[in-house]
């Protein structure tokens, strides 16, 4: 058995937490980043690392993040994987999982066809139907750009003068606005980390803004989700069939409401204030999961 680890740093905190947990149980593995790919159609080997062919020399591909790139080098990076994918390879996330979540509008359609609460959002090219939603929204909202993580781009307005430059600069750059409601939610959230059909720990982050991502300061605090929140994000994972989910949730004055799904979560945080080794429950169920 070997296992690899798709990740742009081998020495990352959450790539070294994966290398440790595969080695303490004597399982061979490899750390590659897709640069050092090489993808053949027609002729084999059809997918390579170096002198490793993938598809057949390993027996399951974890995926840390795909990390930032052009159109054609992201849709180049999926399609690797979607054909890793059907040559058998084990692959977690699956790319459709990874489409999904990368996607805020698409994510949040299908938790709410599914009835998981989700904040009101509305999406548009057009500036003039934005401003309307800013007012549908109550004149508070957060801007988001669609695809992007760790908040990073997430602004919130309150001044409708300032809303009509931002949405004007975002369609001037053929971006696509992307409004949502401010939900009052005391400056935390919860974090649950889904592997599998289960919740293995989870967490309130606490910050001083309403920012509440612990890439930007927020703190850890170890919290127990009580049984219908825990049903709830790990029904939100597997609706797009992701099997290793940081699932983001914020405490509201009308209940839980369930804002992301992201399919390449870290962890150093959750870490941080969890007895469980979070690492050795991926690999416990990657292993799980190959058996079957």
């Amino acid at each position: 058995m070997k296992i690899g680890i798709l990740t742009r740093n081998e020495n990352s905190w959450s790539s070294i937490q994966l290398r440790e947990a595969l080695a303490k149980r004597n399982i061979p593995y490899v750390c590659f980043s897709f640069p050092r790919l090489v993808a053949r159609v027609g002729y084999k080997p059809y997918l390579n690392i170096g002198n490793i062919c993938i598809p057949e020399e390993l027996d399951a591909l974890i995926i840390r993040p795909v990390g930032q790139g052009s159109l054609e080098e992201i849709v180049f990076r999926m399609d690797i994987l979607y054909r890793l994918q059907r040559l058998g390879l084990y692959v977690i996330n699956p790319p459709e999982a990874i489409e999904h979540c990368v996607d805020k509008y698409d994510l949040l359609a299908i938790l709410e066809e599914n009835g998981i609460p989700v904040p009101r959002t509305a999406v548009t090219e057009n500036v003039d139907e934005a401003l309307k939603a800013f007012n549908e929204l109550g004149g508070d909202v957060i801007v988001k750009p669609i695809f992007g993580s760790r908040g990073i781009g997430s602004t919130r307005i309150t001044d409708p003068e300032v809303a009509a430059t931002i949405f004007r600069a975002i369609t001037f750059y053929h971006g696509v606005i992307y409004i949502q409601e401010f939900v009052p939610h005391g400056s935390s959230d919860i974090r649950a980390f889904v592997v599998g059909d289960r919740v293995v720990a989870a967490m309130k982050r606490v910050a001083n803004t309403w920012k509440t991502n612990y890439s930007q300061g927020a703190r850890p605090v170890p919290m127990e989700l009580n049984k219908t929140l825990e049903e709830m994000a790990v029904k939100s994972a597997s609706l797009i069939e992701c099997k290793i989910a940081g699932v983001d949730i914020l405490e509201s004055s009308r209940g839980p409401i369930f804002v992301e799904v992201n399919s390449q979560p870290g962890w150093r945080g959750l870490q941080s204030v969890t007895k469980v080794n979070i690492a050795d429950e991926i690999v416990g169920f990657i292993l799980s999961e190959l058996k079957k």
